[in-house]
């Protein structure tokens, strides 16, 4: 990553994918008033040093599944083992140590079976002699960082956004479900490694009809299954901490906060949570100093929060997207 530098065009094209994923070049370069091939190769440039990658996300909702953020303590040696063996899951994402080395945070996806089953993932860990502390808060509704993290979502005009936008989700109802096929779930995988993955080629990998593919991709889309999240590393915007903040509102201003909360261009994400403090937030920052200034001047200028435990991440060894591993014969 030290020889990676972005653009204010690079950063014009990374917020349009976060609008449609799955867009064309062509579409994004009329929008954007660019050349085709322009778009293409710096896309393709960042792409190629592994610097970004769009994902599909499975929205859990409409899998019936919870995600729940997950916070263990052990020795460096453990930790750095869990996660790597976490890493390699389909249900796990954003997997980070937090400093000193002996802390470890990542997101679970579970259906309802498999929150404390025999031999579900959570049950693993518990069994665990040499993890000191498991906890697990229930992520309940997101507040900020739907659709991207707002510190990178300032390079595009409204009109352009909004020319951008596919169509709405037909259904986003909490209620609603999907039952996917195994079809279904090697397609959503493949689309988790790279969104941007063709039709063609997702036809191929899947022995499907391309006239199949198109339309259940279509299908994911408008129903509000699959999301689109870009894979960036934060320094490429100047954002060199990041930090986790464990929040303790009082519920009768948790609207509230949370509201302020999706305005403030450091977090990253933020949701409110089961457990102890009822929201979770995730932030992004340019050094120790802009911590300080945002937890005194932003957090501080919010009413309702009765305390605030903040920690800082140190390696990610995941994000959104599943660790990409080479295929046989690729």
């Amino acid at each position: 990553m030290d020889h990676v530098t972005i653009d204010a065009t690079d950063r014009r094209i990374i917020h349009a994918l976060q609008v449609d994923g799955r867009a064309s070049f062509s579409r994004i370069a009329a929008v954007l008033d660019l050349g085709e091939r322009t778009v293409a190769r710096r896309y393709q440039r960042l792409r190629s040093c592994l610097a970004l990658r769009v994902v599909g996300i499975s929205d859990a909702r409409h899998l019936g599944h919870l995600d729940w953020f997950v916070r263990m303590r052990s020795t460096p040696e453990v930790i750095e083992s869990v996660g790597a063996a976490l890493a390699g899951r389909q249900d796990t994402s954003w997997i980070a140590s937090l400093a000193p080395g002996t802390e470890l945070t990542c997101i679970i996806q579970a259906g309802p079976a498999g929150i404390d089953g025999p031999g579900t993932v959570f049950d693993q860990l518990g069994r665990r002699r040499n993890i000191s502390s498991l906890t697990a808060q229930c992520l309940l509704a997101p507040v900020a960082g739907v659709g991207g993290w707002a510190g990178r979502l300032g390079a595009l005009t409204s009109e352009e956004k909004t020319e951008l936008a596919p169509e709405a989700a037909s259904f986003n109802e909490i209620n609603e479900r999907f039952t996917p096929t195994p079809e279904d779930r090697r397609l959503l995988h493949l689309l988790a490694e790279d969104a941007r993955t063709s039709i063609a080629a997702l036809a191929d990998l899947t022995a499907t009809p391309e006239s199949t593919v198109r339309r259940r991709v279509s299908e994911f889309i408008e129903s509000g299954l699959l999301l689109f999240e870009v894979e960036i590393d934060p320094r490429l915007y100047g954002r060199t901490v990041e930090a986790i903040c464990w929040l303790d509102v009082e519920p009768a201003r948790l609207a509230e906060a949370g509201k302020q909360l999706s305005t403030h261009g450091e977090v990253a994400f933020a949701a409110t949570t089961t457990g102890p403090t009822n929201v979770l937030a995730i932030l992004e920052l340019t050094g120790a100093a802009a911590l300080h200034e945002y937890l005194t001047a932003r957090l501080g200028g919010l009413e309702g929060i009765r305390h605030v435990e903040t920690a800082l991440t140190g390696r990610r060894s995941k994000r959104a997207g599943p660790l990409l591993v080479r295929r046989r014969g690729a």
